[in-house]
């Protein structure tokens, strides 16, 4: 005897509700799905990417489930759900037509690309089960519509499989190889040269590479180039160029000089505002070519074809629908059928104008006439925000100060969240201002400027900071924290608590004297009033940097890196974990010794954390830690106090200039030793900053991704008169 658990009256709920329920939500996920996947490459929140996931992973199953369900009850004399069979065979193309996904998303993460056998072999089951629907309700009044439907659904399901082909990693490299390459023709210049000497010939080789010959163009280039705006289309159109250049990144593509001095004379020419633009412009094209059908689709005419036919299908199959005689058919069966129709038809139309109003369509559209109607159009609809155009902080001191309950983090642990808890209770995130993005940018454009060829290029590409430090001082002490034999994640964690207590230091230091000097405070006020009065002076004073709030911005955004982000420093982060957790238990430790600890009793945070700033600057450090404590422990948290006193020996400003510069240095490093499709993977989740650093420096030539330095040889056999007759005509045009 069996017992249900379940109510009866709930189970006849389901049977009845089951198909219907699970056909509409389908229709649902669908739409939620063309509307906020969009939104994901600029969302930081915990609403939209968590939303996203889930309706990526239901809308597949949910379909999936639906097809099954109208399969088990075709042509079941006990159906209980009592719907139509002929009608139940017409919905089963339309839940193929949604598992092909709307344009906006195709996959979730790069991973799922990697799946796309598994999607094709999905294509042939589910097309199996709903030609099995289609043939067991044989004959019926809604042959015609099923099969439209259906031809449209199998165009949309392999339009979706197609993209994930061609965004898989391996495939996406294939497709980037050049044309095979053989060189310049050498048994047949052997043979002439052979031939000649056999005649008696005095005869010579003389090679020019390529690079030589393009030295000379690329010079003139950089000395003619002037930094000059550009406006939104062209910016589009320059971003898509560079796109199709550098797409390579992601799968660590091999690149010529002719590449990197394109890139280099164009970038050298821009300003920080436009370079960041363009920057934007070509990641969201490849945040597009791998995780939407965008590239796919639109990008030659079949895909344009196949398109138009599949909404020329479901435009048809709504009219034939309209006009066929319904009988014995529940009214809310067709008002669900009539919702599975307009809702394909509007889903097509708002993949049509979306493409209109794309980049895609401003980079490809050769009627420039149009190209600012749609630019403005879509300016105003979508906002053209293509990433959060924010950044992670993380701070230490502060980790440790803040209130931890033992019990909580036991269970956080245990469940395996502990990651997630961390993320989501002890990170912060501020705007990305234009300061920085100058200070970056010009950061490496100077860089650029000292990288003359491929061996200084790949020597400022490895420096870790020590470059930078030795434009400043030749202090041992400041040299070594940042030299070639120490690892990267210690030298961000040293910099990071040093830049911590020497910025609290300096903030509470002009606090208190601002708090002393009532006539300073006033003075400042009326020269603040003043400069408004005077819009020339204030746009003088607005080119002056900020050192001190860069640098602490820098060093807390590169511990979220190495924190929050291990992806994106994976290749150099080394044993950052232990490193970071020896650390804070260090700095407790000292906390709780001087009690330093939170106290309710204490009147805010932010007088605990200058505190025990202070308390740490004041520890005498005559000894290196490790000669105390041995090597054992990792943490390097006095060995940080101890850069911080060599650090305060320096100049204040001069300090504040080499920290910030050395930030940058460190950025730039963990940017561009990261591989490419983590940082790809990042365009999805709102995009990083250090993602924009790693593609900079790349267009400045700042790697080890340009391997073809001479490219080929032109070779030239000349006899020994000609050698002559060359070398005076030389002579004369020297002297003219």
């Amino acid at each position: 005897m069996t017992v249900n658990v379940i109510p009866k009256r709930l189970q006849r709920v389901w049977d009845k509700w089951n198909i219907r329920g699970s056909v509409l939500a389908s229709l649902c996920l669908q739409i939620l799905l063309i509307f906020l996947a969009p939104l994901r490459k600029q969302a930081r929140g915990y609403i939209i990417i968590p939303i996203v996931w889930t309706s990526y992973l239901l809308a597949d199953f949910v379909a999936a489930y639906a097809i099954g369900l109208i399969s088990n009850n075709q042509g079941d004399k006990c159906d209980k759900s009592n719907v139509n069979d002929a009608l139940s065979a017409f919905w089963a193309p339309f839940l193929l037509l949604h598992l092909g996904g709307p344009d906006s998303i195709t996959a979730f993460s790069l991973e799922d690309n990697e799946l796309w056998i598994r999607h094709l072999f999905g294509l042939i089951a589910e097309l199996i089960m709903v030609v099995y629907v289609f043939t067991q309700a044989i004959p019926f009044s809604f042959w015609l519509q099923t099969l439209l439907v259906l031809l449209a659904g199998l165009i949309k399901y392999a339009e979706r499989t197609r993209a994930l082909y061609l965004a898989c990693l391996g495939n996406f490299k294939d497709s980037l190889k050049p044309k095979p390459d053989a060189g310049p023709n050498y048994a047949q210049l052997m043979g002439e040269y052979s031939s000649m000497l056999e005649a008696g010939l005095p005869v010579k080789f003389i090679t020019v590479n390529e690079s030589e010959r393009q030295g000379n163009k690329e010079n003139e280039r950089q000395a003619n180039s002037e930094v000059k705006p550009l406006n939104d289309i062209e910016i589009v159109r320059e971003g898509f160029r560079f796109y199709q250049i550098f797409r390579g990144l992601i799968v660590d593509h091999m690149f010529s000089f002719q590449e990197r001095d394109e890139s280099r004379s164009f970038f050298l020419g821009l300003n920080a505002q436009c370079a960041f633009r363009v920057m934007e412009v070509e990641l969201n094209f490849m945040y597009d070519a791998l995780f939407t059908k965008m590239a796919t689709v639109y990008k030659s005419y079949l895909g344009y074809i196949f398109r138009f036919i599949c909404t020329a299908l479901i435009v048809a199959t709504y009219i034939l629908f309209q006009s066929h005689h319904k009988p014995h058919i529940h009214p809310f069966d067709i008002a669900i059928t009539y919702s599975l129709l307009i809702g394909a038809i509007i889903l097509d139309i708002v993949a049509l104008i979306k493409l209109i109003l794309s980049d895609w369509t401003l980079a490809l559209l050769k009627l420039k006439k149009v190209l600012r109607p749609i630019y403005t159009i879509g300016k105003y609809i979508s906002f053209r925000r293509r990433w959060s155009e924010s950044m992670g902080q993380h701070n230490l001191i502060s980790f440790c100060l803040k209130r931890r309950f033992k019990l909580l983090d036991e269970v956080v642990e245990y469940v395996g969240l502990k990651e997630i808890f961390e993320f989501m209770m002890h990170r912060d995130f501020i705007s990305v201002e234009n300061d920085l993005k100058d200070f970056i940018f010009n950061q490496l454009k100077a860089k650029a400027d000292e990288a003359k060829d491929a061996i200084s290029a790949r020597e400022i590409h490895s420096s870790k900071g020590h470059m930078a430090v030795l434009r400043y001082t030749s202090r041992e002490s400041i040299v070594a924290t940042v030299g070639e034999n120490v690892e990267f994640n210690e030298s961000v964690l040293k910099w990071h608590i040093a830049t911590d207590i020497l910025y609290f230091e300096s903030t509470e230091l002009k606090d208190n004297k601002n708090n002393r000097n009532f006539s300073k405070i006033v003075t400042d006020c009326i020269v603040k009033h003043w400069k408004k009065k005077n819009p020339i002076t204030d746009r003088k004073e607005a080119h002056d940097v900020d050192h001190k709030k860069l640098c602490n911005q820098l060093s807390d955004y590169m511990l979220y890196l190495l924190f929050m982000q291990p992806s994106l420093t994976s290749a150099v982060s080394g044993i950052f974990q232990i490193r970071f957790q020896d650390t804070c238990e260090e700095a407790k430790e000292f906390l709780r010794r001087f009690k330093m600890t939170p106290d309710r009793s204490r009147p805010s945070d932010q007088t605990m954390e200058k505190e025990a700033r202070a308390e740490l600057l004041k520890v005498a450090t005559p000894v290196k830690p490790v000669e105390i404590k041995g090597d054992r422990s990792k943490s390097v948290l006095f060995e940080a106090c101890m850069l911080a006193k060599d650090l305060k020996r320096v100049d204040d400003d001069k300090m504040w200039k080499m920290m910030s510069e050395v930030l940058v240095e460190l950025l730039s490093y963990g940017a561009s030793h990261c591989r490419g499709n983590a940082h790809a993977q990042q365009l999805t989740k709102g995009g990083e900053l250090v993602t924009f650093v790693w593609l900079l420096m790349a267009h400045f030539g700042l790697g080890d991704q340009f391997r073809i330095q001479a490219g080929h040889a032109r070779a030239k056999l000349i006899t020994e008169t000609e050698r002559e007759m060359s070398e005076e005509n030389t002579e004369k045009e020297s002297a003219m």
